[in-house]
């Protein structure tokens, strides 16, 4: 199963008390690939230096992603330009898309906007939905 996973959840995955632990334990043991482009790595690591002050966290939780092997890098030729409210969050679809991705994992609502298109079709679901499908594997 391969997976884009939008910053708002690397955010909630990444620290061991975190009701969304799992997601990430699940990606650390190899149970599904998290698809990468250098767009997202970038904002990974601008997004959560932010949020916790650190560039030493945000390096090292960048440079551990990118290390694992269920990482797939990609680099989208195409911009699709499905997300008309928040255009930036259009470098997840086009990394999904171009990636082949199984779903996107956002809690953001501009997301939403994908039910629209029958095609490209782009599978969103929310990290707590993300969650009981890592429990079901």
């Amino acid at each position: 199963m391969k997976v884009v996973l939008d910053t708002n959840c690397i955010l909630q995955i990444v620290f061991p008390k975190s009701g969304y632990k799992e997601v990430w334990d699940a990606l650390l043991a190899q149970e599904y690939i998290i698809c990468l482009s250098s767009e997202i790595i970038l904002e990974y690591r601008e997004i959560l230096e932010r949020r916790f002050g650190s560039s030493i966290f945000a390096e090292e939780v960048i440079e551990l992603i990118a290390s694992l092997p269920n990482v797939e890098h990609v680099s989208p030729a195409y911009r699709f330009n499905l997300i008309t409210a928040d255009p930036d969050d259009n470098k997840f679809v086009d990394c999904a898309i171009t990636a082949g991705a199984t779903y996107i994992v956002s809690n953001d609502h501009h997301f939403s906007e994908l039910k629209n298109y029958d095609f490209p079709k782009v599978d969103v679901r929310t990290l707590k939905e993300f969650l009981d499908i890592i429990k079901d594997l």
